[in-house]
Order: C-alpha cells, then sequence, then structure tokens
C-alpha cells in the first residue's frame, strides 16, 4: 500500500474519530441545557450528521486537534532529551543532564538507605506523569566532586534545577511530614508548589487519553486494511 494513501488514512480516521467524540459531547450539552431551562429533552434528538457539517464545530476542533498534535510532538521532543522516565546517570554525565533541559529533579541517594528507595518510587511513578521536568539521580558515593560542591550532607537529597541552576532542595523527608508513608500526591503538590511541576487538570488528561486512543484505533484499522489487501 501506497505510505502517503497510509498517513492520509491515518490522519482522516483520527480526525474522523475526534470530531464524532466531540459532536457526541456536543449533543450531550444541548440536552443538559435545555433540561435546565424547564424543556423536556426526552423526545429531542441532535442530528450528528448536521454537527459533523457545521463549519464552525469543524473548525474548532480542528483547531483542538492540531493543539494536541503539536503537545505529542513536543512530548517526544522532550523524550529525546531523556524525559518521561527516572533514570540514573554517572557524575561524569551529571553537567550535561542537568544543563541541557529546563527543569530537573535529582535524587542524590544511597543504595543501601531506606529512605532513599521510598523517594526512589515516587520519583518513579511522578516521572512519566510530567514528560516536561527531567528525573535522574545520582549515587552520591560515586559522584563526590558534585556532593562536595552542593554541600550535600543528608540523603535522600533531591535538588532542583532550573535552566541548570540550584533552585532549591528536598532535604530528607522534612517536607513532606517527616514520616515514611506520605503519598506521591503529597510529593508532586510540594514540587508543584516550588515551581518544578506543573498540575494537570483531569480533563487535559482525558482529552489527551481520548485522542491517543483514536490514533491507535486508526492504526489497527490500517493494519487490518493491509491485511486485507494482502
Amino acid at each position: 500500500m501506497d505510505p502517503d494513501a497510509v498517513k492520509s488514512t491515518l490522519s482522516n480516521l483520527a480526525f474522523g474519530n475526534v470530531m464524532a467524540a466531540a459532536a457526541r459531547n456536543y449533543q450531550k450539552e444541548v440536552l443538559a441545557n435545555e433540561k435546565a431551562q424547564g424543556s423536556n429533552p426526552v423526545n429531542e434528538e441532535v442530528d450528528l450528521d448536521e454537527l459533523m457539517d457545521d463549519p464552525e464545530l469543524e473548525r474548532l476542533h480542528a483547531d483542538r486537534i492540531a493543539a494536541l498534535k503539536r503537545e505529542v510532538e513536543k512530548r517526544e521532543a522532550f523524550k529525546r532529551q531523556g524525559h518521561g522516565e527516572y533514570r540514573e546517570v554517572s557524575e561524569g554525565d551529571f553537567l550535561g543532564e542537568v544543563t541541557r533541559s529546563e527543569k530537573v529533579i535529582c535524587h542524590f541517594y544511597h543504595k543501601e538507605f531506606y529512605r532513599c528507595k521510598i523517594m526512589d518510587k515516587h520519583l518513579k511513578t511522578l516521572a512519566p506523569r510530567h514528560v516536561d521536568t527531567k528525573f535522574i539521580k545520582v549515587d552520591a558515593e560515586n559522584a563526590p566532586f558534585f556532593v562536595t560542591k552542593l554541600a550535600i550532607k543528608t540523603l535522600p537529597c533531591v535538588v532542583l534545577f532550573s535552566k541548570g541552576i540550584a533552585m532549591d532542595r528536598l532535604v530528607g523527608f522534612q517536607d513532606l511530614g517527616t514520616k515514611d508513608d506520605f503519598t506521591t500526591n503529597k510529593l508532586e503538590n510540594v514540587l508543584v508548589k516550588k515551581g518544578m511541576l506543573s498540575k494537570k487538570k483531569k480533563e487535559e488528561d482525558d482529552e489527551d487519553a481520548e485522542y491517543q486512543e483514536s490514533i491507535r484505533r486508526s492504526v489497527r484499522s490500517s493494519e487490518n486494511l493491509d491485511s486485507d489487501s494482502d
């Protein structure tokens, strides 16, 4: 099958899936508004075909799709810089990792310390949620130069970098209630307040998940078409 034709098919399918979902959501809003105004919407129906042909609705959702695509491309660019996962880096790579990204959260740890393992668990959970921030860790025993340079005396120590400059830090669990059983959300909220993470709205996550699912459905449809053509 012609690769350009496949690409066009994927794009059209993805657009159609998102538009159909948008039309369904619009129908729900119309019915809800009519109910609030005292009308009886039980027997009322919205013609989805008319909505699909509405140029204003099409323009609005085409803009939304374009915005989602830009967001996906932005995330892919971040991932190429090592974002989206919690990685260990060596002392030799540390400076480059910290200076190549605008926001970096670095955990200086000791492999035998129980509290460092707790911090590891939470940071590993947060990394894929916040792709615009880089999450890394450094073995303090193997990075004596930067441990001294950054005056790290207590572990775990999470140093917060902005544009290559150490702006703040979490020492032990002092900012997290001092106990071991703090939640990932607690750590996330602390990092949001310190400007290292952006708090996402639930609806943004849902919209992005819907767009990603539409792309996956389109890919599966394309694979089925290829299989049939064979």
